[in-house]
């Protein structure tokens, strides 16, 4: 599989790039101009375009406004001479990924198309999922390889379909809508609404009425009929939010609602039958004790048929490569740019942060990290780190393997080249820091891992 389509109408430079970046285990199909080049480029090229500017048959420029009709999301890095810079910058303004000016380092160029590719992967496997016949499988929304997620998941496949209500408990920020929306997109539902309501951020004052919905007349104001939230809801799904929140007397009338799956609008005695599946999600432990006056027991044994348990981040950190890599790969998606190379101390301070947050700090971070705007020197200098000189080096070792393995999506031959070790010494490694190198695999990735001619 090509990662690197290379063009330059200079046979020295395109040789010398060609072999730079096959030795750090980059797949390159050299082209000495640009009709050559998008002869190998189609809307499911898995790879990046890079070209130089300045070409006599058609200019990397042109080439690169060809590839924007073929393909937006194709990454195109433009090499540039010292005069074409305020061009390049326009043109990544129209969408280029990324430009650099010769002289470049190789190292630049090498990071560059790293992150160019993982992009476009990300990218593919995306519309993959949307093409599938039948519904995308939703439940890859959850990323994660702890067993824990991986249960998750299956779970969530399990009762998709079942029309039970759900009751989701996980801290703030673990991904609770989340397991909503994957519960809507996998089940036979997924054509109804989706309707979520934060019922910790509705006033008292109109959360009835926009629960349930009101009738002209039914109090001062309500000039015309409102459909409450969970009539709309019918056919879909109802995601019901910091549900703990709920004052005694609208827990009342919601378990009415579970029971009987009716709702009463406001100002009439009509009841109007609603097939709606509920996912109520809470940060509390409903079943605790000191719950029990401010939740009522049967409406969380209403709800409680299905309980998704959602770990903290911090109890799965052998997923922060993973979903770090997801997240800046989308935040560079969005802003229009490339993502910065993340060096060992950052990696460390991702590993060792105790994420109140969880997954949505983790993303928030993400953004400011490709936005250049994250600072993290203050918190993350290892000087003052405990423990022996090994001890450091060992944890300085397995930091880097762990980058180097984000970098190269788990694979066996460019994590080798990235690092200069050999087969052998590479898995020693593995398991002396007790890494599972599978974890880093990008989703739909074939594992490269068989033994080369001559390893040791």
């Amino acid at each position: 599989m090509v990662d690197v389509v290379f063009v330059d109408d200079d046979a020295d430079v395109r040789d010398a790039n060609e072999q730079a970046l096959d030795l750090q285990g980059v797949v390159v199909r050299a082209c000495a101009g640009a009709s050559e080049a998008l002869s190998h480029l189609t809307p499911d090229f898995p790879g990046v375009l890079v070209t130089d500017v300045r070409m006599a048959e058609m200019d990397g420029l042109t080439l690169f406004r060809h590839v924007r009709r073929l393909d937006p999301d194709i990454p195109v890095i433009l090499i540039t001479g010292h005069g074409d810079i305020e061009m390049a910058v326009g043109a990544m303004r129209e969408g280029a990924y990324d430009f650099l000016s010769k002289p470049y380092a190789p190292e630049r160029l090498l990071a560059a198309i790293r992150h160019g590719v993982a992009q476009r992967r990300l990218v593919l496997e995306n519309r993959r999922l949307r093409a599938q016949a039948g519904p995308p499988d939703a439940a890859a929304l959850l990323m994660g390889n702890a067993p824990a997620m991986v249960r998750i998941r299956e779970l969530l496949r399990q009762v998709a379909d079942a029309d039970v209500d759900v009751l989701v408990h996980g801290e703030t920020g673990s991904g609770k809508e989340v397991v909503a929306q994957v519960l809507h997109q996998l089940s036979h539902r997924r054509t109804g609404a989706f309707v979520a309501i934060n019922c910790g951020a509705l006033p008292e004052s109109v959360i009835e009425s926009e629960l349930f919905g009101h009738e002209p007349g039914a109090f001062t104001g309500a000039q015309k009929r409102r459909v409450g939230r969970i009539e709309h809801a019918h056919g879909g799904t109802l995601f019901l939010d910091e549900i703990e929140s709920m004052s005694p007397a609208m827990q009342v009338r919601l378990l009415r609602v579970l029971e009987t799956r009716q709702v009463s609008p406001l100002g009439t005695n009509e009841h109007r039958a609603v097939d709606i599946r509920v996912v109520a999600a809470t940060k509390a432990d409903l079943g605790a004790a000191g719950m029990r006056a401010r939740f009522r027991p049967d409406l969380y044994y209403r709800l409680n048929v299905v309980t998704v348990e959602l770990p903290p981040l911090r109890e799965r950190r052998e997923d922060i490569p993973l979903l770090f890599a997801h997240f800046a790969a989308r935040s560079a998606q969005r802003f229009n740019c490339a993502v910065p190379a993340v060096d060992p101390a950052f990696w460390r301070h991702l590993m060792r942060h105790d994420w109140p947050g969880n997954v949505r700090e983790l993303a928030h971070v993400a953004d400011r990290y490709v936005l250049g705007v994250q600072a993290p020197a203050a918190d993350v200098h290892a000087d003052g780190e405990p423990g022996s000189l090994p001890e450091r080096i060992d944890r300085y070792e397995a930091e880097l393997i762990r980058a180097a393995l984000v970098d190269h999506g788990g694979e066996v031959k460019g994590t080798l080249a990235a690092l200069g070790l050999p087969r052998k010494t590479f898995y020693d490694k593995l398991r002396r820091h007790g890494i599972d190198r599978k974890l880093y695999l990008r989703p739909g990735a074939a594992d490269d891992d068989a033994p080369a001619e001559g390893d040791g």
